[in-house]
């Protein structure tokens, strides 16, 4: 089909009877997340939400999940350009999720975790597993979710939030959050700068031109129209100026600017047993490169994406709910090295969640798409949720998911191929939950991924660097999640730990792919007394090759982390901290020649008013 089917192909499956779950949305004292399908159709998959403490401790998205889950991060120094690999994934096959919307460049496919500053949210989810069925491209090996949640509980809370550290490392953090009985508002702005002159261990060098800052906002408004509307808005700003690190063997003089936007207007109703939620979202995302950044000679380019989606929900049953959501993107990315491109996506996708028994949940999806740029795959998931006995609960998910090729891939200016084709990527998860004793759950997921038409850049025959759709890559592995809380009397103890094994080989070569540790552990102790809290954070990260025939290997580095608080008694609206980061300060690199800084301080006083 082409894209001048589009408009019939959608009004077809618009006109399809369409359902989902009466959850009440829009209730006066219910939490309202903007990403609804995040908690009714992810209950075959493993999901971590992080806390508020974490959000709030932690300057980036990269130190945020670097710190607490599984997925390993490449960070060509501190601040700088930071990437994911999840399950064995290229970084491109991350997928991340703002409120619903999925925010993955238009040029290169991924997003840079260091552009994303994780006090402005106060949800962060990430969910294992594929989802490309409903969050559409680079949804293989997993999606991190950014929401805002809204309620309109009264309420009007200040807080203030500056930190200073090693390397003239600050941040200021300020929160706003008023709401009364049909309005809500939260507000967040934060700047972290550093001039991240870090030695390197060792060596007689230190981290020379990575200097850097960046400027985020954050808002959101709830209006709750009447006892079945409510309209929301969103709005994220973020700008930062990075000048780009070295290596170990060669200076770096470069610079480079990120000024993206995103705004997100969404109306939810509720009537008889259906809801509907309408969303109008606009992105945009430029960057400007400086080779060197004393000359004013610069490549930039800038992507503009418009969203429009609608989702209908019915309730036919207690035991049976359909939905179905409509989404046509439009982007239009131009600049020297893209030139001027367009590209318009119509997708439709259906959604159902079955109860047979008070014990089994069976949920699937399904998705199609027309564009004129690729051939679009028809996308499924099916989920199962067993539960054997009150302490353990059995999952499988099987889905078919994609990535499609950037502006990149198909414009680039002497070297885009309008012809690649989609990644396609099949996975099958088994999970097992465990309930053992009070305040313990333990997640254990094996899982398989076959991918085909993997993109990559190589030089063809004239020396030129072209993309193709030229591997074959199947990964698998398995994770293990344990959460444990307990108190006694006034004393509170927490333990968090994730650890991941992962194979991630080329089909071709039967060889491990480059920077896929087969290890990754994380743990973080926690314990609070009274007004006194402290914790303990610990990263085991397994050796990755660098090389494609994995003869230079990177060493394996474990990096410790720990930090104290305390509320004042007589003013618990204060809280003062400190953090000491490579504790026993570990010598260590993430990307080959890139070394990340040795121990380091931060300290901090938060004002609640």
């Amino acid at each position: 089909m082409t894209v001048k089917h589009g408009l019939t192909f959608l009004y077809l499956f618009f006109s399809c009877l369409s359902f989902g779950q009466q959850d009440s949305i829009v209730s006066l004292e219910e939490v309202i997340l903007p990403d609804y399908n995040l908690k009714k159709n992810s209950n075959s998959l493993l999901t971590n939400s992080l806390s508020d403490s974490l959000l709030q401790n932690s300057s980036s998205l990269t130190s945020l999940l670097r710190n607490n889950t599984a997925i390993y991060f490449k960070e060509n120094g501190l601040g700088m350009v930071s990437s994911a690999s999840f399950r064995g994934t290229t970084a491109q096959q991350t997928a991340v999720i703002w409120n619903g919307i999925n925010i993955n460049s238009q040029f290169n496919g991924q997003t840079d975790f260091n552009t994303i500053s994780a006090s402005d949210f106060n949800e962060v989810v990430v969910r294992h597993g594929g989802g490309s069925s409903i969050y559409g491209s680079s949804a293989i090996g997993g999606s991190i979710h950014l929401n805002t949640t809204i309620n309109f509980k009264t309420k009007f809370e200040n807080a203030l939030q500056l930190e200073y550290g090693s390397f003239e490392t600050s941040k200021v953090n300020y929160q706003l959050r008023f709401a009364k009985r049909k309005f809500s508002t939260q507000i967040s702005i934060t700047r972290n700068a550093s001039q991240n002159d870090y030695p390197y261990l060792n060596t007689n060098q230190k981290n020379e031109n990575g200097d850097f800052y960046n400027n985020s906002y954050n808002l959101a408004l709830g209006f709750k129209l009447n006892p079945k509307n409510s309209i929301f808005f969103y709005s994220y700003l973020f700008s930062s100026n990075r000048n780009f690190s070295g290596t170990l063997v060669a200076p770096s003089f470069s610079k480079y600017k990120d000024f993206n936007t995103r705004n997100l207007i969404e109306w939810n109703s509720e009537f008889s047993k259906f809801t509907s939620k309408m969303q109008l979202a606009f992105l945009s995302e430029k960057y400007t490169y400086f080779e060197n950044k004393a000359f004013p000679i610069f490549d930039d380019a800038k992507a503009e994406t418009a969203v429009a989606k609608y989702q209908l929900n019915y309730n036919f049953s207690k035991k049976l709910e359909f939905s179905t959501l409509l989404d046509i993107t439009h982007t239009k990315g131009f600049g020297e090295s893209v030139g001027e491109n367009n590209r318009t996506i119509y997708s439709a996708i259906l959604l159902s969640k079955y109860l047979p028994t008070e014990k089994l949940v069976i949920e699937a999806s399904v998705r199609q798409e027309l564009t004129s740029n690729y051939e679009s795959p028809f996308l499924f998931s099916l989920g199962t949720v067993y539960q054997i006995n009150k302490w353990y609960d059995f999952k499988t998910n099987i889905s078919r998911n994609y990535r499609i090729p950037t502006f990149n891939d198909l414009f680039y200016k002497g070297s885009g191929n309008t012809t690649l084709k989609p990644e396609i990527a099949t996975q099958f998860e088994v999970g097992n939950s465990f309930k053992l004793i009070k305040n313990l759950k333990l997640d254990v997921v094996g899982y398989y991924i076959k991918i085909k038409e993997l993109l990559r850049w190589s030089p063809n025959s004239s020396g030129s660097w072209t993309p193709n759709n030229v591997a074959n890559v199947t990964s698998y592995g398995a994770e293990i999640s344990v959460q444990y809380n307990y108190k006694y009397n006034q004393n509170i103890f927490n333990l968090q730990t994730n650890y991941a094994y992962t194979v991630s080989q080329d089909d071709a070569k039967n060889k491990q792919l480059i920077y896929v540790p087969f290890h990754k552990q994380t743990t973080t102790f926690t314990y609070s007394y009274q007004n006194f809290t402290t914790y303990l954070n610990y990263i085991f990260n397994g050796s990755v090759f660098t090389t494609s025939d994995n003869n230079y290997i990177l060493s394996n580095y474990s990096v410790a982390n720990f930090g104290l608080r305390y509320a004042f008694p007589f003013y618990e609206n204060i809280t003062i901290g400190s953090t000491i980061n490579n504790l026993f300060n570990e010598n260590y690199q993430s990307v080959s020649q890139r070394p990340m800084p040795g121990r380091n301080y931060n300290f901090l006083i938060t004002l609640n008013f």
